[in-house]
């Protein structure tokens, strides 16, 4: 039980930066008491006593603000900040050295029985207010961006943004779990609308030179696009 108190204090004082003593994290961690209270939970799931897991899991949440299932599987490490609004269902599965923030939810999609939640593999950050749903796995070393929903399998060693969740680094420098830079992630869509916004300029210049006579000729086709109709485009 000591030792097992040891590590998770080690935990927090690894990945919090604002942990200043170790009477602080007994006294004041959300995070911390969830997990130990979790650890007492699934002792009893484990032995069949449903009852007082669940009664131990239910004065968890009440305490914490943070709902993890007695059933749930949880390997060394797991570290959650700021961890309310966290849910956690019955069938998932994390590994080690895991990050969870605030909002996260590792939930199911729907009532089937049997494995209904992801698993999670080792090294993985996962920021403010994603959703990981249904019987999916998610790899090692993966980083999953604020406000992410991932209804798919994640391989090793990528980073998820969006809605749905879509992968935009692949096979890059390994991301560490420590590494709370989970606020700079790639915005696909972001992009998306700086190229719109570019090619709306450029329209609008090529409109006010032929205003001024200028380009009387000038076609509006952007440069970087090929001219004619598009191929295939179901337009009569």
């Amino acid at each position: 039980m000591f030792a097992m108190l040891r590590q998770e204090v080690q935990v927090v004082f690894e990945r919090d930066p604002a942990a200043k003593s170790v009477v602080e994290v007994l006294f004041c961690y959300p995070g911390f008491h969830a997990i130990i209270h979790h650890r007492i939970a699934h002792f009893f799931y484990r032995r069949r006593l449903f009852f007082a897991a669940r009664m131990i899991s239910h004065i968890n949440r009440f305490l914490t603000g943070i709902e993890i299932h007695p059933g749930a599987k949880i390997g060394k490490g797991l570290f959650i900040d700021h961890g309310s609004g966290v849910v956690i269902g019955e069938t998932t599965e994390i590994g080690d050295n895991v990050t969870l923030y605030q909002g996260v939810t590792l939930g199911g999609t729907g009532k089937e029985k049997g494995k209904r939640h992801p698993t999670i593999g080792d090294n993985v950050t996962i920021s403010v207010g994603a959703k990981i749903l249904g019987n999916i796995k998610i790899g090692n070393n993966v980083k999953i961006g604020g406000g992410s929903v991932v209804l798919k399998d994640v391989p090793d060693d990528c980073t998820v943004v969006g809605v749905p969740g879509r992968i935009v680094v692949r096979d890059g420098a390994k991301v560490d779990a420590g590494d709370l830079e989970h606020n700079a992630l790639p915005d696909p869509v972001a992009d998306m609308f700086v190229l719109m916004q570019e090619r709306i300029d450029w329209l609008e210049k090529k409109l006010a030179d032929m205003e001024k006579g200028e380009l009387p000729n000038a076609p509006l086709q952007h440069p970087g696009r090929p001219k004619g109709r598009v191929a295939n485009s179901g337009t009569a």
